[in-house]
């Protein structure tokens, strides 16, 4: 199932960028969080990424009932952009997208981790162990470094977080 993107591409001057990319989403974060809360939206994960000339601001929503719909992510892309216009975070031309995380989601933070124990995920590694670069698993387990994956006859792995390159929820149909 596609991922619902509303896009915008604001215009701002040529300077050069003087806010770090991390910073960008943790400000963009601090911005949006109280907005989402009250409109019963979550933020799921913020972006900011240049691809070729252009930059882009990647937000990502959900909410705990119901799909994400191109009305929800207008409505908090108009919100941000002008939230990010008076704050003067962003100094270049941007590309502004406010989506779901999709069906497939990837899975980031310990809380998504720990949100989906007991689903299916597909799993890709730096490195293949067992000769398996990709597989997919039951999501079992969150410790401190790893993660704990049951495997097709009920064999569990436990792989540190390091050697993830990826984790998304399998889309099973």
């Amino acid at each position: 199932m596609p991922t619902l993107v509303f896009c915008s591409k604001v215009e701002k001057g040529q300077k050069e960028e003087t806010v770090a990319k991390k910073k960008i989403t943790e400000l963009t974060s601090d911005l949006i969080t109280d907005f989402l809360n009250a409109n019963g939206y979550e933020l799921y994960n913020v972006e900011y990424k240049k691809e070729g000339c252009d930059w882009f601001l990647r937000v990502y929503i959900d909410k705990e009932e119901g799909y994400i719909g191109t009305e929800d992510c207008e409505k908090v892309s108009r919100f941000l952009s002008k939230k990010l216009d008076d704050e003067g975070i962003l100094e270049n031309g941007y590309y502004l997208e406010v989506s779901s995380p999709g069906m497939d989601r990837e899975l980031i933070t310990d809380e998504h981790y720990k949100k989906y124990t007991g689903h299916f995920v597909d799993v890709s590694l730096y490195r293949a162990i067992d000769e398996e670069k990709n597989f997919r698993a039951m999501l079992k387990d969150v410790k401190e470094d790893s993660i704990v994956f049951e495997k097709d006859g009920g064999k569990e792995i436990e792989i540190h977080k390091d050697q993830i390159a990826k984790t998304r929820l399998a889309v099973i149909i």
